[in-house]
Formats: structure tokens, sequence, C-alpha cells
């Protein structure tokens, strides 16, 4: 893969790891205590900064709105299912509504995408 200039495809799995990453870095922010306690912390902004980077490489071959929006979509699924099964978040059928519309939405962005 060239770092320089990502295909398509190489963008998209790109994005990917980087929306896992941000799911990563999001739920860890909750073992910081308020980036009170340096190993979460130092773990949170390592996996904030790698997701970045990732993000930003990606974006060299996809639109903007798009590539942002995904990694957002892909960050607030992970993290708001996280949050049910880790914390006991509540689990509500309007919760689960509302995180299968933002899916469908990162999904719709997917297949409209020229790239």
């Amino acid at each position: 893969m060239s770092w320089t200039q990502p295909t398509a495809a190489q963008a998209w799995i790109l994005l990917l790891v980087a929306g896992v990453l941000e799911v990563g870095w999001a739920v860890g922010m909750k073992y910081t205590d308020g980036f009170t306690r340096l190993g979460p912390t130092a773990v949170v902004l390592g996996l904030a900064w790698l997701s970045f980077w990732l993000l930003a490489l990606a974006m060299r071959a996809l639109p903007v709105g798009t590539a942002y929006a995904v990694w957002v979509g892909i960050g607030a699924t992970g993290a708001a299912l996280l949050g049910m099964w880790l914390f006991r978040e509540p689990a509500t059928a309007a919760r689960l509504l509302c995180v299968a519309l933002i899916v469908v939405g990162v999904v719709g962005l997917k297949l409209v995408s020229d790239h």
C-alpha cells in the first residue's frame, strides 16, 4: 500500500480501522477518570492519534464528508453498543433503533460513494 496515495479500496480499509480505533479511544476515556490515570490516558491518546492519522490517510482517496461521516458513524455505533454492554447503559428499543439508523446511514454512504 502506498502511504502517499492509497487506492479507494485501501482507503476504505484504513477508514474501517480508524473507526474501530475511535471506538477504542472513546470507550477508553471512561477508564481515564477524567485523564487523571496515566496508563489509560496514554492508551487513549495513542489510539486517538492513530485513529486520526488513519482517517487523514483515508481522506487522501475518499471525499472528506463521506470519510468523516463514516468514521464518526463507526465510532458512535461502537461506543453506544459497548456502553450498553460494558457499562450497563440502557439498551432500550428506541436507543437500538437510533443506533441502527446510524448503521444504515454509514452503509448508505458507502453504497452511494463513487470511490
